[in-house]
């Protein structure tokens, strides 16, 4: 079954009670034994509830993993993979990633004796050079946040594997719709779910697939342990939100693209940032380990007063954190959502005050474009 069939069918049929079509919502904390030493395999919603099963099942399923759980946000996910691992331990991880990420790993997880490294995950050879004897697991995003570099996934399981190392990845960008981690060697996958899959900006939500029952038992208890789980509205919403990812991501990629190739071609835009360019370093990568290029870019203007006047002038697209949802948004990576990287590494990496990031949304390319053209002037 193709994988935009699989999204519309998640949850149908499962409530053999009424027949309903919609999965419903089991608003409810507790739930009745039938006998002493009996249960309807649910007890309590911290540890299960038949509304977040669904969409459990539904993205281990889309993954192609062994088991799916659902957090409250994508932070708790991570946070949950993190304690996978103990004091001493190492991690190798992508030096552009999202500002989030690096803080738990900066200012929470040091505190509890995790250790670890950025390296650039696409330079394989400086990968491998960073593996040290205490490294358990490789984290990488691709394409990363806000850069949009690309990792090829498959040579960097293979190397982890040598190593006895985990691969994790982020696909909050790419989703299962265009890119299956799992399938090209990885061992867990994490999603803010709050994004595309969710896709509306209106839900708060996270989730981790494993490809393994072993890490997938251990999560599981990890969530049970840990409590941080969305509740079944928030389940139920990013179920309805999963059933039009396939369009949603149709339509974003293509006005993405058209957006790309304009703006490569603007007098006041210095650079674009978009895996779908044929000059992109990671263009072939991608089409060798995705269905598409995603919704996301970055792009470079010629000087930094523009950066506020874009900003301040956008009309159709609106100044606001976050990403994947059908109205597109921009956001001021240095000053939001990576503000928490030093300056120094900021700098180093290519975040620098005039760099812009957007999220492609669904209205008509030509409005997005008529609303940055006015807005750069």
């Amino acid at each position: 079954m193709q994988l935009n069939t699989l999204l519309v069918q998640i949850g149908v049929g499962v409530d053999t009670t009424t027949g309903s079509i919609s999965m419903p919502i089991y608003q409810t904390a507790t739930f009745r034994h039938p006998a002493l030493g009996q249960s309807t395999g649910f007890d309590y919603s911290r540890t299960n509830n038949p509304t977040r099963k669904v969409l459990e099942d539904g993205l281990a399923i889309l993954e192609g993993g062994c088991r799916g759980l659902a957090f409250a946000s994508g932070m708790a996910a991570i946070t949950a993979i993190l304690y996978l691992f103990r004091p001493g331990d190492h991690l190798l991880v992508c030096e552009d990633l999202y500002g989030g990420t690096y803080r738990l790993l900066n200012h929470v997880a040091v505190n509890y004796g995790l250790k670890f490294s950025l390296v650039d995950t696409t330079d394989l050879k400086a990968v491998k050079e960073a593996i040290q004897d205490n490294t358990k697991a490789i984290f990488l995003e691709t394409p990363t946040n806000p850069l949009m570099k690309i990792t090829d996934i498959a040579a960097i399981a293979a190397l982890a594997k040598e190593h006895g190392l985990l691969t994790i990845v982020d696909n909050t960008f790419m989703t299962p719709y265009l890119q299956r981690p799992l399938e090209l060697g990885a061992d867990l996958v994490v999603h803010s779910a709050t994004k595309y899959l969710g896709g509306h900006n209106d839900v708060v939500l996270g989730a981790v697939v494993s490809s393994r029952e072993d890490l997938a038992e251990r999560l599981a208890f990890i969530q049970n342990t840990v409590g941080a789980v969305p509740g079944p509205q928030d389940c139920w919403l990013v179920i309805r939100g999963l059933k039009t990812l396939a369009v949603r991501l149709d339509r974003a990629q293509a006005n993405a693209f058209y957006l790309a190739r304009w703006l490569a071609s603007h007098p006041l835009v210095t650079k674009v940032y978009y895996p779908g360019l044929p000059d992109h370093p990671g263009h072939e990568v991608v089409l060798r380990q995705a269905r598409g290029f995603g919704a996301m870019l970055s792009f470079e203007v010629a000087r930094h007063e523009l950066v506020e006047q874009i900003l301040s002038r956008v009309k159709v697209i609106s100044f606001a954190e976050s990403l994947g949802g059908v109205e597109s948004l921009i956001t001021f990576p240095e000053r939001q959502t990576h503000a928490e990287i030093p300056e120094e590494l900021r700098r180093k990496i290519g975040i620098n005050d005039r760099l812009l990031r957007l999220s492609v949304g669904l209205e008509d390319p030509s409005d997005l474009q008529a609303d940055l053209e006015q807005a750069l002037g």
